[in-house]
């Protein structure tokens, strides 16, 4: 196996963590590039399930090294839980994990931005995870934020830290929102930033190094590739890059050196949060299908909307990106029995349409055009080989193939690591 980045080609929740986390047990290094804590990624081994959100996917593998990269927002107190929930589990990583020292900081004032800026929106709201994710990379792009790297001075970034928490209280009484104390601020940040400095480094490095040693790395996207600034459903996305271009700006590898880009497609369409959605079902079909794959946000816990597979965005996503293989994930929830709807295309104002429109509305307006498949009845969730599925999931395989040119090389038919057809 060559070095691999692996990118969800929905809007999220596609089972990114299950795909990472079953080929990095093959890697030497695991790098996250983007997002933050809003991410969630489920990892299920010998039936029990680990939710990661800042930590990458690799982190249940002994052998291998977890790099937080420039490109992540960072949320200390977020971090130093999910680091202790590992603890519980028997797995200390703090041994073989390094965060940039580029990254930015998502401290408490940021999540109290986040939450005052979506109540001032009112029916407007964008329907964030209130992570704080948003005014995080605002304060980068705008030169003001506070990165990794400062908590290694813990008195200087006691003052940066508090000058901040000043200029946020600012806009929070403009907004009409309550204002933060600084005491509890620095109570709540200062021992979470502290725990996290030991680890901090220049992971840029760590990658250059690692690509000199021929070790094989993985790159970890988070979110989707519809929610990228972007390219996605925008304003309905999340702050940064999700595709192949937040991979390497987020990592400091170099484009030669990211190796196979494996993209992952559940086998119907979901979202969380506002937004266009084509191929959305309607309330009593959506639930069967949602609870059928029990489609609740790993982070927030939010119902996901769900609908069709929609091969518009699927193609589009893996053109944007250059996916190499597909990873399909959760074809046992299709074993129903009835026919499967496909999206092959979309009507808009009576032309058909063959790409996603960069406007939300005429998205919105867009109305998909259907291919109808024969289901399935048989429970798959034990076949380990693609013959040994039955035909018309084969053929539903094969139209994926045919639709997007690219070959479907991983096959997920339950939650479990090891229930996963390697073709």
């Amino acid at each position: 196996m060559s070095n691999a980045v692996v990118l969800g080609l929905q809007w999220g929740d596609e089972g990114k963590g299950k795909v990472i986390d079953l080929l990095s047990g093959s890697v030497d290094v695991v790098v996250r590039c983007q997002g933050g804590a809003n991410a969630g990624h489920t990892v299920v081994v010998d039936g029990k399930k680990t939710i990661l959100h800042l930590l990458p996917s690799g982190a249940l593998h002994e052998g291998a090294r977890c790099v937080i990269g420039n490109g992540v927002v960072v949320d200390p107190l977020a971090l130093q839980s999910e680091l202790a929930d590992l603890d519980e589990a028997g797995v200390n990583l703090r041994p073989r994990l390094s965060v940039s020292d580029r990254a930015h900081l998502v401290l408490p004032y940021h999540k109290a931005l986040d939450a005052a800026r979506e109540a001032a929106r009112g029916a407007g709201k964008v329907g964030t995870t209130l992570r704080g994710i948003g005014p995080t990379y605002q304060h980068k792009m705008a030169r003001t934020g506070l990165r990794c790297g400062q908590v290694c001075d813990s008195e200087s970034f006691r003052v940066a830290l508090s000058k901040q928490v000043d200029a946020a209280n600012q806009e929070l009484a403009a907004l009409g929102a309550d204002t933060l104390a600084l005491d509890t601020v620095l109570s709540e940040a200062m021992p979470a930033c502290e725990a996290m400095a030991p680890m901090v480094c220049d992971t840029a490095a760590i990658v250059h190094e690692a690509v000199a040693a021929d070790k094989r790395l993985m790159f970890e996207g988070a979110q989707g590739v519809l929610l990228d600034i972007d390219f996605g459903t925008y304003p309905y996305v999340t702050s940064s890059n999700t595709g192949i271009g937040g991979v390497i700006t987020g990592s400091g590898a170099s484009h030669k050196d990211v190796g196979e880009v494996i993209g992952i497609v559940k086998a119907y369409t979901t979202r969380v949060g506002e937004g266009p959605f084509v191929t959305e079902l309607d309330e009593v079909a959506g639930k069967e299908l949602r609870d059928r794959g029990g489609e609740y946000g790993a982070t927030t816990g939010r119902p996901r909307r769900c609908g069709w597979l929609d091969l518009v965005i699927t193609s589009f996503a893996c053109r944007l990106n250059g996916v190499d293989t597909i990873a399909l994930t959760k074809l046992d929830v299709l074993s129903s029995g009835d026919d499967i709807d496909i999206c092959v295309a979309y009507e808009l104002d009576g032309a058909r349409i063959d790409a996603p429109p960069a406007s939300v509305e005429d998205l919105a307006r867009a109305k998909p055009v259907y291919e109808k498949l024969q289901g399935w009845s048989e429970d798959i969730t034990g076949c380990r080989n693609f013959e040994d599925l039955p035909v018309a999931a084969q053929e539903y395989v094969q139209y994926i193939e045919q639709q997007t040119g690219v070959k479907v090389g991983y096959i997920g038919v339950g939650p479990d690591r090891e229930q996963t057809i390697c073709r």
